[in-house]
């Protein structure tokens, strides 16, 4: 397997934490506010990851605090956008468009970096915006309000892609402390708006308590953590398309536990964009030439 194929695979695990998280925030919901929860989730995993890495974050250089400083400039606009949009929209929706960092990442790129995407890529960008599409609208058509909300953290997570690549391709970068760093900052910014707009509490519910644990470890803590490591041998691009998986993981969740059911297209959508990763990932031009005698 190739290190890029790895760490692709290590994405899709990143996703799959995100794809529950939806479930998770919407039963926090109904106890706290959304600043006061990303509060908590962004801080209880930057004191657990520097628990258990001190040594690892020891002799940071200043580049790392500044591209951490950076991207978490962007993470708090993203999970604003993506903390109210669940509470005015569904959870399928909301994983749909949280997840157009797909359709945001290439356009970014080319207009930043000058760089096209390849005719394969491409096509699997056009799969997954489809797909997405079919999962995401209702038989009218409609956008909720919550969904515009949500559209707004996927442009500001594709800018947040985009810093951290930027930044992990530096030698003068860590990874590793990019990735906890980011947490930090992303919390404390949290409190702070938190303490100014809202009046913070605590969780109230054993079920809440799990939530926001899970929040903060899984799909915060170790999820930044290796995404940022992982971006130092895959694409922003990749990593667009890979995020495309977690309005699908979102929806088989909000079907198991919350009782949500799509349309027939949407789940057409789903397997479309399980394909268009599929066919980002296998190398068919390899494949083809073994099969040549």
């Amino acid at each position: 397997m190739s290190t890029q194929f790895k760490a692709d695979m290590m994405l899709v695990l990143v996703t799959l934490c995100w794809g529950v998280s939806y479930f998770m925030m919407d039963l926090c919901l109904e106890e706290m506010d959304p600043l006061t929860l990303n509060a908590y989730r962004f801080l209880g995993a930057f004191v657990i990851a520097a628990a258990l890495a001190f040594k690892r974050l020891k002799g940071v250089t200043r580049k790392t605090l500044l591209y951490a400083f950076f991207v978490s400039l962007a993470m708090v606009l993203t999970y604003i956008g993506a903390t109210y949009g669940v509470k005015y929209t569904s959870q399928s929706n909301a994983g749909f468009f949280c997840a157009t960092a797909v359709i945001f990442a290439p356009i970014l790129t080319f207009f930043i970096k000058r760089i096209v995407p390849d005719k394969k890529l491409a096509l699997v960008v056009v799969m997954c915006t489809i797909g997405m599409a079919l999962m995401a609208f209702d038989s009218s058509f409609h956008i909720a309000s919550g969904d515009w909300l949500c559209l707004m953290a996927g442009f500001c997570y594709t800018i947040a892609i985009l810093i951290t690549e930027e930044g992990v391709s530096r030698d003068d970068v860590d990874a590793f402390q990019l990735g906890v760093y980011q947490l930090g900052f992303t919390g404390v910014w949290m409190l702070i708006l938190a303490l100014l707009l809202e009046t913070p509490v605590l969780p109230q519910s054993t079920a809440c308590w799990v939530s926001v644990g899970f929040l903060a470890i899984f799909c915060t803590g170790v999820a930044y953590i290796a995404q940022t490591i992982a971006q130092k041998y895959t694409s922003a691009t990749h990593v667009g398309v890979i995020f495309t998986l977690e309005p699908v993981f979102a929806a088989i969740v909000a079907f198991l536990f919350a009782g949500e059911r799509l349309l027939p297209r949407a789940y057409f959508g789903a397997v479309l964009m399980l394909l268009s990763l599929l066919i980002m990932e296998v190398d068919f031009k390899k494949i083809f030439k073994r099969g040549k005698v």
